[in-house]
């Protein structure tokens, strides 16, 4: 697996990391935790070095596994978790004070059986506290060697453009694939201007850009999925054709249409570092092996030609959710 650097931070970590979340949330019931402790492993062993976690995944049940998973090859491997949320539950809302982070930041080293948190990123900007006062507070852990890195999720143009002076961010994660292509229009000029990484969650769209997903699909009741506009039955229907353009960009490459969508985004910069998540094996090598598609100029200009003869439809979060990202 190739490294790649976040930034000019410094911070060096596999071309591809692994989102743990729907390990234990998010995506229907957790699995089992000897099963998720096999899966990242068995992604270490494949040349997987970035792994990301949050408190709020399960709550506080995903930190524990991944803790457990790494301890072997812990000083081998970079962890990112996140604060952000009153008590460790998204329901209840946002809360950066500085004694929060303080207090998540411990009880986050305790769950990963570490002495520090290499990423600590804001899980969302909170605009009950100033940016400036969240950047100095995690300054402050990294002084005391909590915390090595400073990362945002979500944020604005502007609120990490005022973070960033106070602290270095040095990655920022937010969705950005084939099918959500905001981040381009401020963010990405912003973050190669100040030298920060990017790290796209859901890089494959939720799932929706691997193929198994269509119309008829049925969700677990415990999934978010159920929640999202743009996975109504109507509107998978309606962006389906994003997926057969994958398929036949795919057939040609001679890889999937998975290891398409996350190639691609590998070739969008090189300090970007998407990190799909899954629960199978199997889809965790397609996922790995994107890393070995290369894709030439004529094959980023043919993607960009077919999108650009496809809308995408529906929004990606429900309204009440859509509030916080953004800012």
């Amino acid at each position: 697996m190739q490294k790649r650097t976040l930034g000019n931070s410094g911070l060096e970590v596999s071309a591809i990391g692994l989102g743990c979340m729907g390990l234990s949330f998010g995506y229907g019931p957790a699995v089992e935790k000897s099963t998720g402790v096999q899966l990242i492993r068995s992604a270490f062993e494949r040349g997987v070095t970035f792994f990301d976690t949050a408190e709020v995944y399960g709550p506080f049940t995903n930190e524990e596994l991944l803790g457990e998973a790494v301890a072997p090859f812990r000083d081998q491997v970079v962890i990112a978790t996140k604060f952000g949320f009153k008590e460790g539950y998204p329901n209840q809302g946002l809360d950066s004070r500085p004694e929060r982070i303080r207090a998540v930041a411990e009880a986050s080293l305790k769950r990963l059986k570490t002495d520090r948190i290499d990423l600590f990123y804001q899980h969302r900007v909170d605009p009950n506290v100033p940016i400036e006062d969240v950047a100095g507070t995690v300054k402050e852990l990294i002084q005391q060697g909590k915390v090595k890195h400073f990362g945002m999720s979500e944020a604005g143009a502007q609120s990490i453009r005022r973070a960033h002076a106070v602290q270095p961010v040095t990655a920022l994660q937010s969705e950005y694939s084939l099918w959500w292509r905001e981040p381009e229009q401020d963010i990405l000029p912003t973050l190669e201007e100040l030298g920060i990484g990017f790290v796209p969650f859901s890089p494959l769209g939720k799932g929706f850009l691997t193929g198994a997903i269509n119309e008829n699909t049925t969700f677990d009741q415990s999934d978010f999925r159920n929640i999202v506009p743009r996975f109504s039955e109507e509107n998978r229907k309606a962006n389906a054709g994003l997926v057969d353009v994958l398929g036949h960009i795919a057939e040609r490459k001679g890889g999937t249409r998975a290891q398409i969508a996350i190639a691609w985004l590998l070739a969008q910069n090189r300090w970007i570092v998407p990190i799909p998540g899954t629960t199978k094996l199997h889809r965790l090598e397609e996922n790995i092996g994107a890393a070995g598609v290369e894709l030439t100029e004529d094959d980023l200009i043919a993607i960009q030609s077919a999108l650009t003869q496809i809308t995408v439809v529906g929004e990606r979060y429900p309204a009440q959710l859509q509030q916080l990202v953004g800012r």
